[in-house]
């Protein structure tokens, strides 16, 4: 092989890793989502995400709740039913009602969505 070919085939093999690296970036949040990140971090992440709290009952992952047509308690997937569990509670979760505002409510529900971590 001559070291022209072999110098053309490693450029062409370096320019397709990068572009294909390229492929795999985490889309970025919108600032409502942003805030909603902040929100789940500060105010859910506690008892949704791995924690030593020792709960008789694991609570969901919710990270993908809008994913499937139902909530792990067999509601409807729906921001009405997700906001109404976050304000009354449910089962073991306690309600919320009064920690959010519309409008950061609004974040939580547009991060939830995304089902990014």
């Amino acid at each position: 092989m001559t070291l022209t070919r072999f110098l053309s085939i490693l450029l062409l093999s370096v320019g397709l890793a990068f572009s294909l690296g390229a492929c795999r970036t985490t889309p970025r949040l919108t600032a409502q989502q942003a805030e909603g990140k902040h929100l789940y971090e500060v105010r859910c992440a506690h008892c949704h995400e791995e924690n030593d709290l020792q709960l008789k009952k694991v609570p969901p992952d919710l990270h993908a709740v809008f994913k499937s047509g139902n909530l792990p308690s067999g509601g409807p997937a729906t921001d009405a039913e997700v906001r109404r569990i976050i304000i009354a509670g449910k089962g073991m979760m306690p309600a919320f009602s009064g920690r959010f505002d519309e409008t950061q409510m609004s974040a939580l529900l547009a991060y939830l969505h995304t089902g990014l971590r």
